[in-house]
């Protein structure tokens, strides 16, 4: 496993994502424990999560708490796990994905989230969505209030432009030390915010990093987007300009998946992928991509055939 930073702290260049253990079609308590041990045998330590994450109506904080549970119960060494999560976002009973920025709710549900991982203080907190009915400046001064009272540790933005970046980065300073966008081959409008964060030093964290390749453009969005991130791949997909992306897959005798995610780790020293992942094998697969290096050649291919250049 090669290695990244995140703020202060050194993580796996591949974390886990892991919504899909709690949303529509999740996998069993069993098997979504096993995932997330899966993932720690393989060397990730970065596990991210939100208090959002989970069924409609059904449980608030569910993958919180499963992602406690599961560290838990590990049998090795969890010291060096960085757990990321997230606040801002809701899924009430009619599917829907609210937002809230306000300072009042972000405390609170920072405080929940505390509780829910059993932890002193929150590894990374990311503020999940801008709220356009809140001044963005009140919803990072709540990140800023939960730094200096010591309940969270590092803080980070989440679905935000290069404005909101400069933005943040000017009230928290180096305490912001992430942002987590949509990113893949399929969706790569973030490739701004991308080259901010390597200028001033932020922890790229793509969100859905393998879209265009595990999908095809046949299979519609995945029904647990929220609806305006959903209609978003403006990309190529599988079919459509990303088959080098399988092609060297087949030549290394890799998936395509952990082609995509060592691509991705080509991009900037600051990206650090999170694919989600419900099974076992899938994140085993998934934290392989880090130690897949890649050729100039194989890189300059995937780029001109499949037009994924900045």
């Amino acid at each position: 496993m090669r290695y990244r930073t995140v703020g202060g702290l050194r993580v796996s260049a591949v974390g886990l994502g892991a919504m899909p253990l709690s949303i529509e079609g999740r996998p069993d308590e069993g098997r979504a424990m096993a995932t997330v041990h899966a993932a720690l045998d393989a060397g990730v330590t970065l596990l991210d999560t939100a208090d959002s994450y989970h069924l409609p109506g059904d449980e608030p904080g569910h993958n919180e708490r499963l992602v406690a549970r599961a560290l838990a119960t590990y049998g090795g060494d969890t010291a060096d796990v960085l757990v990321t999560t997230k606040g801002g976002r809701g899924r009430p009973a009619d599917g829907s994905w609210t937002v809230t920025g306000s300072p009042r709710h972000l405390k609170s549900a920072a405080e929940a989230s505390l509780k829910r991982l059993g932890v002193e203080a929150i590894g990374l907190y990311q503020l999940h969505k801008p709220d356009p009915a809140v001044p963005f400046e009140e919803s990072v001064g709540a990140l800023r209030d939960l730094l200096d009272e010591g309940k969270i540790r590092y803080a980070g933005i989440s679905n935000t432009d290069v404005g909101q970046i400069r933005r943040a980065h000017a009230l928290l300073g180096d305490r912001l030390v992430s942002v987590q966008n949509r990113y893949s081959p399929a969706v790569r409008d973030s490739e701004p915010e991308l080259r901010l964060c390597a200028e001033l030093g932020l922890a790229f964290l793509p969100w859905s990093p393998l879209g265009g390749i595990s999908r095809s453009s046949l299979d519609g969005p995945p029904r647990w987007l929220p609806p305006e991130d959903a209609g978003h791949a403006t990309g190529p997909t599988h079919g459509n300009g990303l088959d080098a992306f399988h092609a060297v897959a087949r030549e290394r005798g890799v998936s395509p998946q952990q082609v995509c995610l060592a691509w991705l780790l080509t991009r900037s020293p600051v990206v650090v992928p999170i694919p989600g992942a419900s099974r076992p094998g899938t994140i085993r697969d998934s934290a392989g991509a880090a130690d897949l290096e890649l050729t100039p050649e194989e890189v300059a291919r995937l780029e001109v055939e499949a037009g994924v250049g900045s």
